[in-house]
């Protein structure tokens, strides 16, 4: 697509010389993302207020381009691809914490500000934001939020779309609005930041979030069980999340995922059938009772050693597996599908049962690991070669079906993007579908907003 001579020269008045890029070299930089798929933008800006937005969306819908918002380009599902040209609107610029209030235990920042950076900000005044993706020293709330990212502390803490009181942004029509509160209580109308949140940029460019803050806790403690199979260690989840004690992480790695950090890693990973990653945080004095009460759910059946950390540096030891499991999997697969499906908790052992069948029965290494407190697992099949690969796509259509048999969902945190939008009738109903569409329609009209993506 060409971009129309007036759009242009409006765009370029708009963002300036050094805020929109036209050629090749600037354009091919934001034509991915962590997904590999790639399309060419016709133009890419650099937002830094909320007017701008505004101006580039009533210009596009006028001209009918495609506006495509981008942060930092983490998302492995191809939701900031641009596979209709048009603008890509980048956030990176957009990164200023506007206001920490502890009082109120809240924060208002822009969608550019990098989670990790926001996190170091708010622990001088007590405080944390508990989305905390893999990715966090570099993506952006703005990304968080477009696909309700969330991390390990989801178990305990929620989602964005939990923490999160409301936002500012702009719809497909080019007309800014709020939405939510700046208080932790509200009943007023429908909730459409929790709408906007996990929506990948569909129907509305959010320009800026208000924030809901948790106090951090002083005390933490890591404990890591070993056990003889994948079976043992799904049900133990089960054992540890239907107790009183909610850990603020409960990880599980699969014994291909523990072998591959093994040879990655080292001496530290150990080689065993399946192993727990847990933590439990809170106030001193509690600690000792709640690792107990985690500890107790954690035997049964198959538990060959329960380890507690006593010193950070042996934190760091139990927590080297799982920080050795991506560039491990790099070296063997540069081409691995990353999938993140969910099932209820007490359906995760049927789910791990279930793919190593699928893995045996496509002959496709499938590495299994995740934030299982919440069911929610990281599904990575390593094709290496082009025929791998084509069993692999094969393996995963049955993966999902799989996963919504045992009442689960396609995504935890990840979004659908590309990748999973052919899947999606497979997860909702048609009707369900339907109406979708027509929120679709309300905020997007004409349909410029990351077209392409979420909805089949």
């Amino acid at each position: 697509m060409k971009l129309p001579a007036p759009l242009l020269e409006l765009l370029s008045t708009t963002f300036g010389p050094h805020g929109c890029f036209t050629d090749e070299a600037e354009r091919i930089a934001y034509a991915y993302d962590n997904s590999r798929r790639n399309a060419m933008p016709d133009a890419v800006v650099f937002a830094q207020d909320h007017a701008q937005i505004e101006t580039l969306i009533q210009a596009c819908r006028e001209h009918h381009v495609p506006v495509i918002a981008r942060g930092r380009g983490t998302n492995t599902t191809g939701a900031t691809v641009p596979v209709d040209g048009g603008v890509v609107v980048s956030f990176e610029r957009m990164n200023r914490i506007l206001r920490i209030d502890p009082d109120n235990r809240l924060a208002v920042v822009e969608p550019g500000v990098l989670n990790g950076d926001l996190q170091r900000e708010l622990a001088p005044h007590g405080f944390f934001w508990p989305p905390d993706p893999t990715s966090s020293p570099w993506c952006s709330i703005g990304g968080n939020l477009a696909c309700n990212s969330a991390g390990p502390r989801t178990v305990k803490y929620g989602s964005p779309r939990e923490n999160t009181l409301g936002l500012r942004a702009v719809a497909g029509t080019g007309e800014g609005f709020r939405c939510g509160t700046y208080t932790s209580k509200g009943a007023t109308g429908y909730d459409l930041t929790r709408l906007l949140i996990g929506s990948e940029g569909t129907l509305a460019l959010i320009t800026e979030a208000t924030l809901k803050l948790t106090p951090k806790p002083s005390g933490l403690r890591t404990l890591r069980a070993t056990y003889r199979n994948v079976s043992s260690a799904a049900h133990a989840v089960a054992r540890i999340m239907a107790q009183p004690v909610t850990p603020c992480a409960l990880e599980f790695i699969d014994d291909v995922a523990l072998k591959l950090a093994h040879d990655h890693g080292g001496e530290n990973v150990p080689l065993t059938g399946a192993m727990l990653m847990i933590e439990v945080d809170g106030e001193p004095d509690t600690l000792a009772s709640a690792v107990d009460a985690v500890s107790r759910a954690a035997q049964g059946e198959g538990l060959e050693e329960l380890r507690v950390a006593q010193t950070s540096e042996e934190t760091q030891a139990l927590w080297s597996a799982r920080k050795a499991l991506s560039p491990a999997q790099r070296t063997i697969s540069p081409n691995k599908i990353n999938e993140d499906v969910v099932v209820p908790v007490n359906r995760l052992p049927d789910l791990v049962e279930g793919i190593r069948r699928l893995s045996k029965k496509h002959d496709v290494l499938i590495v299994t690991f995740g934030h299982a407190g919440n069911g929610n697992l990281h599904v990575n099949l390593l094709p290496r070669d082009d025929a791998e690969r084509e069993r692999a796509h094969a393996c995963l259509a049955e993966v999902f079906a799989l996963v919504i048999s045992l009442e689960g969902t396609l995504s935890g945190e990840h979004g659908i993007g590309l990748v999973k939008r052919e899947f999606m009738p497979l997860a909702l109903q048609a009707s369900t579908l339907g109406l979708m569409r027509n929120v679709k329609a309300a905020f997007d009209p004409d349909g410029i907003l990351n077209p392409g993506k979420l909805l089949p």
